[in-house]
């Protein structure tokens, strides 16, 4: 874990500013400790995406967070489908193979779309 001067040290180019405001956004959620913020590697990755995506696309703040909010949808939905394969995969055999039987065979009705 690092600092926020740690962290304005590595994107110079930001400023502190720039790294309060999208704290403050939440497009950035450090960990605080001590009544000061403690940012992890995942932060870390998580500005040098943002500011690749706002350089490459020239995106404004509302865009941005539409943005970071979708990304962190699928993130979600892929730490959810991770979990679900493991705990098939603790099921019995005969379970298992009943599951990937059905999988091909579920079809949606015309005119449903996943979720709805």
């Amino acid at each position: 874990m690092i600092d926020l001067d740690e962290l304005a040290r590595r994107f110079s180019s930001l400023g502190r500013t720039e790294i309060v405001r999208w704290i403050e956004n939440r497009w950035i959620v450090p960990d605080e400790q001590g009544g000061a913020w403690q940012f992890r590697e995942v932060d870390v990755a998580r500005i040098e995406l943002i500011q690749h995506v706002r350089h490459e696309y020239t995106l404004d703040d509302d865009a941005m967070s539409l943005i970071l909010g979708l990304l962190d949808q699928v993130y979600g939905l892929r730490r959810q489908l991770t979990r679900l394969c493991d705990a098939l995969e603790q099921q019995p055999p005969e379970i298992r193979d009943a599951i990937r039987r059905a999988l091909p065979a579920v079809k949606l009705p015309a005119g449903k779309e996943p979720g709805s």
